[in-house]
């Protein structure tokens, strides 16, 4: 039976890791890739973009490792087509509109769109600065975003064609007879997702009080090499310093998403900070969890908490978290197969204190024309143990693109 094609949008980081991905899964026959605009002097630029990553090093040895050989073939600059291990590639370069690009003439069917550009379901296709229900409109029938939704206006509700998905968390939420454009969250959430999953399962959300995460996080094709003048209406200044000498504080949408994957997330205090840092991949999220102690016995310590992750990791069908007890250092996890986090066990802290809670202050609990004789009846003692995890993820291929690639298949399953 003739396999979909797949369509990729946008040929940035993430735009050539997934076509990377895909060549080395050999589930679709043909891609598609919509670049929309002219790119140097020729298809056989494109193939040398391709062809190589001064991250990952070249294609073939991905591929192929000490055996490689090349795997760059067939250019044909005037039908823009080329063959990448066998796989013939189909690049186009006319069309940055969603709604122009043509899917259907293509016979492409699913679409995954790594641009950053599109990520707002509510704005409808026509809009002239582009839509991802664009994609829909010209032939599509399923869309993937490789990036959380952000919808401008605040008072539209999220489309009911719309969801977003973690593999390994929620990827049963998307109903392929109900939604159209999967969002596929982010890397950060990805990891984190998976982070707070194991501890949510063992304790309960009643007994989680807050949490906090900050991700250290690489550098992105959003900043910066050398210091410049922000755009107008810019307001996040740090944004335009370089980045290859800077520690820069910055915001992520992690909280939010995680939300929309894990439900009950909703019901404690959660903040989520990101510090950017100049490496090119390879990231950590350093999780902090206040956990309420039982009345009877022994405090949560770092061996429990290694333990729900040992065994977490243990009974993942898919391998997507994974715990270690090595020392490791953030080019250790770069190209890490489908490892959505790696815990790092050596370094998990738990700290224990019993709190005392003025109840007169939180609540009332008097009654009418009553008054306490003694205000020590009024404070309420209870054990908070404070958990500290880190894991790492690589943001780019190993972690995101490897995951990104398992639900693009699963989608294409089901058409």
């Amino acid at each position: 039976m003739e396999r979909a094609k797949l369509g990729i949008n946008g040929l940035g980081r993430i735009g050539k890791l997934t076509l990377w991905h895909h060549i080395a899964r050999k589930y679709f026959d043909e891609i598609v890739v919509n670049i929309g605009r002219k790119v140097g002097t020729s298809l056989g630029d494109i193939a040398h973009y391709l062809d190589r990553d001064s991250t990952y090093g070249s294609l073939d040895a991905y591929l192929y490792g000490y055996k490689a050989r090349k795997v760059v073939g067939d250019i044909d600059d005037a039908s823009g087509t080329m063959t990448l291990d066998g796989t013939k590639i189909k690049i186009l370069r006319s069309s940055r509109n969603p709604k122009d690009i043509g899917w259907e003439e293509h016979g492409v069917r699913l679409v995954v769109d790594t641009t950053g550009q599109f990520r707002d379901p509510t704005i409808p296709p026509d809009d002239p600065r582009g839509s991802v229900r664009g994609h829909l409109e010209c032939g599509a029938e399923k869309v993937i975003v490789s990036a959380p939704f952000k919808i401008k206006d605040k008072t539209r509700a999220m489309p009911e064609d719309a969801v977003t998905t973690v593999m390994g968390i929620n990827e049963d939420s998307y109903d392929p007879r109900v939604h159209r454009i999967i969002s596929n969250a982010s890397c950060t959430t990805t990891c984190l997702a998976h982070m707070i999953k194991p501890l949510l399962d063992s304790f309960g959300i009643q007994r989680v009080l807050t949490a906090s995460m900050a991700t250290v996080h690489a550098m992105t094709g959003s900043q910066e090499v050398l210091d410049r003048l922000p755009k107008s209406g810019a307001r996040d200044l740090r944004k335009n310093r370089g980045v290859m000498n800077n520690i820069i504080l910055t915001t992520t949408g992690a909280a939010d998403t995680l939300a929309l994957v894990i439900p009950e997330m909703k019901q404690i205090g959660f903040i989520a900070e990101s510090v950017r840092i100049p490496t090119t991949t390879g990231s950590l999220v350093i999780l902090v969890v206040n956990l309420q102690e039982e009345a009877s016995g022994e405090s949560i310590r770092r061996e429990r908490i290694n333990d729900i992750y040992r065994e977490a990791a243990r009974r993942d069908p898919r391998g997507y978290l994974h715990y270690t007890e090595e020392q490791n250092v953030s080019s250790d996890i770069i190209g890490y197969p489908r490892a959505a986090a790696i815990i790092e066990g050596n370094e998990t802290h738990t700290r224990t204190a019993e709190v005392d809670i003025d109840l007169r202050k939180v609540c009332k609990v008097v009654r009418q024309g009553e008054q306490p004789q003694d205000s020590r009846q009024d404070l309420l003692r209870i054990a908070i143990t404070q958990a500290v995890i880190y894991g790492w993820y690589d943001n780019e291929l190993g972690s995101y693109v490897n995951l990104l690639g398992d639900r693009t298949v699963s989608v294409a399953e089901l058409l």
